[in-house]
């Protein structure tokens, strides 16, 4: 149990990398559609909008990325070691990840994005189920490699 926890949140952090590299991808390189509209049929409407959803965008992207990076550092060092303040690191990250993309309901009325939110909350939340033994027993620091 303990391997498929570690392999499944490495499989999402890698995920999520990947995706992360996508979006910026597209957000510096091509034409996406928003709404009706496209990014460049808005940026002709008004001047610079296409220059700041670009940049919005790119700047999601880049901290989709750097929350990866993190999460697979964590993952595949303290984690996989069985250090128990990185399962609840993760959860932590996780859940501040959702929630947030979550307020987009009741906020601005959309529920686009929140369910990826949530969907990697489940995902993160059944890994580290795997391993949740890890809570009730303190590991011994000769187990960690310490």
């Amino acid at each position: 149990m303990k391997t498929a926890s570690w392999v499944i949140l490495t499989v999402l952090g890698v995920a999520v990398l990947g995706l992360s590299l996508l979006s910026a991808g597209v957000a510096y390189g091509s034409d996406w559609p928003i709404g009706p509209s496209t990014l460049l049929g808005l940026d002709a409407a008004v001047p610079g909008v296409g220059a700041a959803l670009r940049g919005a965008r790119g700047t999601a992207a880049g901290f989709a990325a750097a929350w990866a990076v993190l999460f697979l550092t964590i993952v595949l060092g303290p984690y996989r070691r069985r250090e128990t303040w990185a399962w609840w690191g993760i959860l932590a990250s996780a859940t501040v990840l959702a929630a947030i993309l979550g307020l987009r309901v009741p906020l601005v009325g959309s529920r686009l994005g929140a369910g990826t939110g949530l969907t990697l909350w489940i995902v993160v939340v059944v890994g580290l189920l795997f391993d949740a033994g890890r809570l009730s027993r303190s590991v011994p620091p000769s187990a960690t490699g310490h």
